[in-house]
């Protein structure tokens, strides 16, 4: 019995004393966090920056937070509070559904084609062995291209009357409205992204190329692998990460796509190419219910950060 009531004891000291350990981690930490001392000078020169953008960032998205569930319209003198009629507006609407289906199309599509171009370029600019900065700067070209450009210059390539491409296509008897024709319309935009931003891929993916260790090339030569072999062995999985990275980037950037769709469709024809980029400036600006944008402009926030979050894990798991 009097040894059961010491242990219990000693349970019930050793309990406490963990307890006094831990409240004092955490208050050491906190003072570590608070304690000016330590931080050097580099920290103190980039701390204003460091402020003006977490300013231009957070003030925006509570402010966007704050719209969503306001009744915000021109035509409305004051916001009101309406609850969640923005999100009921912005989620039982069947266009804002096939708009994010026409997104995922497009993303899939302009994605799949940007890496697989773009990678295939970048290791024929890699194998080079002269002029590699000359083929590398022009193909670069189209990165330099504002995206409004790019548009009008697929527009006027593919216009029926005069177009370049809709006479080629007429040569050999395909008589078709490309960007009139739903059929047509969303790949038509879907190429013009990925001329203009398939040599991003390449430039990203070439760095990695770059930066590859010379030793486990040499060790497949000697070990007798053919080229094949090499890529899919050594060079492929030691340049995964770089190339995770930039889909990472034109994932999130793709999300926002509309200068190209604003120029040449306006979302048509028959709301065929309205992806939901589109979709949001034409309820901002068109309809002017910016608590509805909002709305939208949340979800498209949303699954952003869901879809870098699911690269970042993809990454993580890779060093695994």
């Amino acid at each position: 019995m009097t040894t059961l009531v010491n242990a219990k004891t000693n349970y019930t000291k050793i309990a406490e004393n963990t307890q006094l350990v831990s409240k004092k981690g955490k208050l050491s930490s906190i003072s570590n966090l608070f304690n000016l001392k330590k931080y050097k000078t580099e920290h103190w020169m980039i701390l204003p920056s460091i402020i003006i953008l977490a300013i231009i960032s957070i003030f925006p998205f509570v402010y966007l937070i704050y719209a969503s569930f306001m009744d915000f319209m021109l035509s409305v003198d004051q916001p009101t509070f309406n609850g969640i009629e923005n999100w009921e507006k912005v989620l039982i609407n069947e266009t804002f559904w096939s708009s994010w289906g026409r997104t995922a199309i497009y993303a899939v599509a302009g994605l799949l084609l940007e890496l697989v171009i773009g990678v295939g370029i970048a290791l024929v600019i890699y194998e080079l062995p002269k002029g590699r900065n000359i083929v590398v700067t022009l193909w670069m070209i189209p990165i330099f291209v504002a995206p409004v450009v790019a548009g009008l210059l697929g527009r006027f390539l593919l216009n029926s009357t005069y177009g370049l491409y809709d006479w080629l296509l007429g040569l050999v008897g395909i008589d078709v409205q490309i960007l009139g024709d739903v059929k047509t319309a969303l790949l038509a935009v879907i190429l013009m992204d990925v001329w203009e931003w398939t040599p991003l891929i390449t430039m990203i993916v070439l760095a990695g190329l770059q930066s590859l260790p010379k030793e486990p090339l040499e060790a497949s030569q000697v070990d007798g692998a053919n080229y094949m072999q090499q890529l899919m062995k050594v060079v492929f999985p030691l340049v995964s990460r770089t190339i995770l990275v930039a889909l990472l980037i034109r994932s999130m950037d793709i999300l926002r796509f509309v200068d190209t769709i604003k120029i040449t469709t306006e979302g048509g024809p028959a709301d065929s190419t309205k992806v939901i980029g589109f979709y949001l400036m034409e309820v901002a600006f068109k309809f002017q219910d910016f608590g509805a944008a909002a709305a939208l402009g949340l979800t498209m926030l949303f699954t952003t950060i869901f879809l870098g979050k699911q690269f970042v894990n993809f990454m993580v798991k890779g060093d695994e």
